[in-house]
């Protein structure tokens, strides 16, 4: 069987009407670079941008950057910020709700929040999570519904499940 792009098959007339995903990606403090690598082709496949690096979070350009992202690096618009509590300012001061993708108490199930776009999802280190200052800026905290045992998943897949739930919604906007 042959591949072919999904833009070329009918399922993607659905999505016709959507240019560009008005959901930023903030990532604070990612200590993979293969991490890195993977929300930018995330970020690439579901036309979501900007992605605002902030703190250790390596950026473009990076060999290990490069390996996950297959070019994404190139095509996708990203931001370099030292410090994540200015770049939490600066996302709101352009009008985007800001979500912390965070498993705190007062989290609403995926599934049940109704994001306010443009939106900016932030996601934290892997050990540590979003710092409690950029934790106290977010407008809202959306939680990823675990029923195994484990509690959180890799920063990148939560990434690739967010922003597809993201895309989802908005193409129902959209109709």
């Amino acid at each position: 069987m042959e591949r072919v792009p999904y833009q070329v098959t009918s399922a993607a007339a659905r999505y016709a009407g959507i240019a560009t995903l008005p959901a930023a990606v903030l990532l604070e403090n990612i200590r993979s670079i293969y991490n890195v690598g993977a929300f930018f082709r995330t970020a690439d496949a579901t036309s979501a941008e900007p992605l605002v690096l902030c703190g250790i979070t390596a950026a473009p350009p990076h060999h290990g950057i490069s390996k996950t992202a297959l070019g994404a690096e190139a095509t996708v618009r990203w931001e370099r910020f030292e410090d994540s509590l200015t770049a939490v300012r600066l996302m709101r001061d352009r009008g985007y709700e800001i979500a912390a993708v965070e498993t705190s108490q007062h989290a609403v199930d995926l599934f049940d929040w109704v994001p306010r776009f443009p939106v900016c999802v932030v996601f934290g280190n892997e050990v540590d999570g979003i710092s409690a200052g950029v934790s106290a800026l977010c407008d809202t905290h959306v939680r990823i519904p675990m029923l195994g045992l484990k509690h959180s998943l890799n920063v990148a897949t939560a990434g690739g499940v967010i922003l597809y739930e993201l895309l989802r919604k908005y193409r129902c906007l959209a109709l």
